[in-house]
């Protein structure tokens, strides 16, 4: 974990329009924050056309801010902390949502933790990420992930092959649904929904989780952070008609044909989300698991 030595006044907002109805919790932080003569800059999401936004092109010279709020969910938080990854501004998030592993604040305690912003009181908290190459429309292309990658069925609702090889060799197949690859803090995420471990977020592994095996013997595999892995769609009906497709941290990106291979490993770059909150992993887990059993 790593500590700052400057105090955070300057904000840049990115708030889920679809949690924080009419922006008023998002009005009230920036007003907030101006009266404590600090400065904030507002970017409105909605998960239905991220991609048609403009984070992802973003620079650090476009940003003059010490810290990235997410007022939304842990969702909108993972989104904003893949695209902004190469910016180096750490993250914050505000729970607007259910569950909430990873965003530390909610509507309530938010002020307080801008007041301790103010005056240096935080830690960042490094977390891993995970890039896929894979190939859309000819191209070799590049996408990373916080929390995890997902490689499962599109079109009929038939069952896939998966060939999941490790640094060149081959590990399994998975006659399933699908196929994620989680970071330990997408372990909370889809990964753990489908059966995987709950694992650390400060851990350093990559989950490799079916989605549905059709075998009993379907577990998920736990490799290491330097692990390469490889997932094929492999053929299982003589037409070969078969189709996967490539989703990360939710967002549909592309698909995999019969014989496609899609290749994932560690990020160089990682996610700075900023922490208050001295609860341990373990304590903050134990608190969630007793709210929403």
């Amino acid at each position: 974990m790593q500590r700052w030595m400057n105090e955070m006044n300057r904000f840049f907002i990115i708030t889920n329009e679809q949690r924080d109805s009419n922006l008023s919790l998002t009005h009230s932080i920036q007003d907030y924050i101006a009266a404590k003569g600090g400065s904030s800059c507002l970017f409105v999401s909605n998960k239905s056309d991220w991609h048609e936004r403009l984070l992802c092109s973003m620079k650090t010279d476009d940003l003059d801010a010490d810290c990235i709020l997410v007022i939304g969910g842990d969702g909108t938080l993972v989104r904003a902390a893949r695209d902004l990854a190469r910016i180096d501004i750490p993250l914050i998030g505000v729970n607007m949502g259910t569950l909430g592993f990873l965003c530390e604040l909610d509507s309530v305690n938010v002020f307080d933790a801008i007041d301790l912003l103010f005056q240096d009181q935080y830690e960042i908290e490094n977390r891993m990420m995970i890039e896929g190459v894979g190939t859309k429309d000819g191209a070799e292309v590049i996408t990373t992930a916080m929390n995890d990658i997902v490689i499962h069925r599109c079109g009929t609702a038939q069952m896939i092959n998966l060939v999941i090889s490790v640094n060149g060799v081959y590990l399994t197949t998975y006659n399933a649904d699908g196929v994620i690859i989680a970071t330990p803090t997408g372990s909370t995420g889809y990964s753990m929904s489908a059966g995987g471990p709950i694992v650390d977020p400060k851990a350093e592994l990559l989950l490799i989780t079916p989605i549905n095996p059709h075998t009993i013997s379907g577990r998920s595999i736990v490799v290491g952070a330097d692990a390469e892995i490889e997932v094929m769609l492999s053929k299982r009906r003589p037409e070969q008609d078969e189709e996967a497709e490539v989703s990360f941290d939710g967002d549909r990106f592309m698909r995999m044909r019969v014989g496609d291979r899609f290749h994932i490993k560690k990020s160089e770059g990682t996610a700075r989300i900023l922490k208050q909150n001295q609860l341990s992993f373990l304590q903050i887990l134990r608190k969630k698991m007793q709210e929403y059993r």
